[in-house]
């Protein structure tokens, strides 16, 4: 996330991107333990990367992906195909086997590409956040988190 637009002062923006980084340090984690052979422990780590994952992704669609499509149409065409990935890489995470050759390598991938996407949400859509949304907009995304995560508190 750049520093200069102000999303690093915004709680859910800072919550988001430390998702993010957890997400990718797990996925990293993983994709090392394959490299050493730890097939066990890859499939421990990306288990802990999905969990991580999906409350992320529960908390940002209902959240600020929301409250962003509400306030403007114009976010639909960017919106709509990170939603698409969220799916595609969950479906994957569900059904992978780690034992397979072909789905250790789709991970690697996967993991990969999970950096390009994250990057489509922390240097274009949550600058771009900052700009549009209310204050009663931004209540709603962080009531959307909060449910997303139940029981855990805001950084």
């Amino acid at each position: 996330m750049c520093q200069y637009c102000g999303c690093p002062d915004m709680p859910l923006l800072r919550d988001y991107t430390a998702e993010h980084e957890r997400a990718v340090n797990l996925g990293g984690d993983a994709v090392r333990a394959l490299d050493a052979g730890d097939v066990a422990h890859a499939h421990q780590l990306a288990g802990r990367m999905a969990v991580e994952l999906r409350s992320h992704w529960r908390g940002e669609e209902d959240g600020l992906f929301a409250q962003l499509l509400t306030s403007d149409d114009i976010f639909e065409d960017y919106i709509a195909p990170l939603i698409d990935e969220h799916r595609e890489l969950d479906a994957f995470l569900t059904l992978m086997d780690l034992s397979v050759p072909a789905d250790r390598d789709r991970f690697r991938t996967a993991v990969f590409d999970l950096h390009e996407h994250i990057a489509k949400e922390e240097d274009a859509l949550f600058p771009a956040s900052v700009t549009t949304l209310d204050g009663d907009q931004w209540d709603s995304a962080i009531d959307a988190w909060q449910r997303a995560h139940p029981g855990v508190r805001m950084l």
